[in-house]
């Protein structure tokens, strides 16, 4: 029975693969759960799974769930420190890691995921984005390991490319990456300027966290997701395209040379691409609810609209220019989007220092984990300081 690591187990991916196991207990055993303060709802998830091992960042909650797990008598073993997120994922008894941290602090318990020969369920993008040639050069150095796409967009891309992919890229003309254009595809510019956070994190077809909301209602979310099929299925940025579907039914479509394009559809729930990265090449009962074609209406598509969301040009520019950039713009879209949600910001502010920090850090080569995260951090203080 696979072993599985399961990082951002509180958070909304972390929570329905938890979801998709429990309808295959069977199939799938947990042995470390991680969370950054969610403290409760980690010890449910411990009361629930029993796993050898939990993370939990929030110092100040540890010694408080320390001692909920000895009152339910589980002998599970608690950890506090972030290096400790790469210590569980290179158990030998691990199997799979699902990487569902949120944003930059997800990139080393990847990578250390990856260098140990797991399989890694990526829902962390950001990790991809930062860093993308040094997670691919480790996948290559080591066979062992394997990288399976769990955002729906990538994981309908893996779905719909044909097996030889990886070594056979000749049939295909173009990858589609769907956008629904978040909650603000309707608004004028005008309008734009004045959102708030609130607005902006009431997604009209998912059920997501804070920041990858936020990153949707910009196109942020979308940029993102182009740099990382960049990394992921090695083609060239020319044939990487968007396009806005607001019913969110169509989760991507891969073009070919013939004409043909073969698409993935489904009902938008997370649950369906966890439960495929979890069983893949096999499947497995996700508990999603089936697409019924009876009750739709249409199925829409629209270009997006870069003057209205240029966040998403940043991106397409920073996968350009290359080197650090995609770094540059990863962190300094987390420290925008954080103060936003703060209400320190406005709407357009978010695109205004991700634009300013590119151009000051301009491209710096890497060849180091840790000279990213040096170049992460410098970014960050860098947006800090002229918020």
């Amino acid at each position: 029975m696979p072993q599985v690591a399961i990082l951002g187990s509180t958070g909304s991916i972390g929570t329905s693969t938890l979801e998709v196991i429990r309808h295959n207990l069977d199939k799938y055993q947990i042995i470390a759960l991680t969370a950054n303060t969610d403290a409760d709802k980690l010890l449910s998830q411990c009361i629930e799974f029993k796993p050898k091992y939990a993370v939990l960042l929030d110092k100040s909650k540890a010694l408080h769930l320390e001692a909920q797990l000895k009152n339910h008598q589980l002998t599970t073993i608690l950890l506090t420190n972030k290096e400790d997120l790469s210590y569980v994922v290179q158990l030998p008894e691990v199997d799979i890691v699902m990487s569902a941290i949120v944003g930059s602090h997800g990139l080393m318990p990847t990578y250390s995921a990856i260098l140990a020969g797991k399989r890694v369920l990526l829902a962390n993008k950001e990790s991809l984005v930062a860093a993308g040639r040094l997670i691919n050069d480790a996948l290559k150095a080591n066979p062992k390991a394997s990288l399976i796409p769990v955002d729906s967009e990538h994981s309908a891309i893996f779905q719909s490319l044909p097996t030889d992919f990886a070594t056979n890229k000749n049939g295909i003309n173009k990858i589609i990456l769907t956008a629904s254009g978040g909650p603000f595809r309707e608004y004028l510019k005008e309008q734009l300027v004045s959102v708030t956070p609130e607005m902006a994190v009431k997604h009209p077809n998912w059920s997501m966290g804070k920041k990858i909301s936020v990153d949707s209602s910009t196109l942020m979310n979308k940029g993102l997701e182009v740099i990382e099929a960049y990394w992921l299925f090695g083609t060239d940025l020319d044939k990487i395209d968007v396009v806005v579907h607001p019913q969110s039914i169509i989760h991507s479509m891969v073009e070919y040379i013939d004409g043909s394009i073969i698409a993935q559809l489904g009902t938008p729930d997370m649950k369906t691409p966890i439960a495929y990265a979890l069983s893949y090449p096999d499947r497995i009962v996700s508990g999603s609810s089936k697409l019924d074609f009876s009750t739709l209406s249409s199925l829409t598509f629209e270009k997006p609209d870069y003057e209205r969301f240029p966040c998403l040009t940043l991106a397409f520019e920073a996968l350009k220019t290359g080197r650090s950039s995609p770094a540059v713009l990863n962190a300094a879209n987390e420290v925008a989007v954080s103060l936003f949600l703060e209400h320190k910001i406005s709407f357009y502010d978010i695109y205004k220092l991700i634009k300013s920090a590119m151009e000051y850090f301009g491209t710096r080569d890497y060849s180091t984990i840790d000279e990213i995260i040096a170049i992460d951090k410098a970014v960050r203080e860098y947006t800090n300081s002229i918020a």
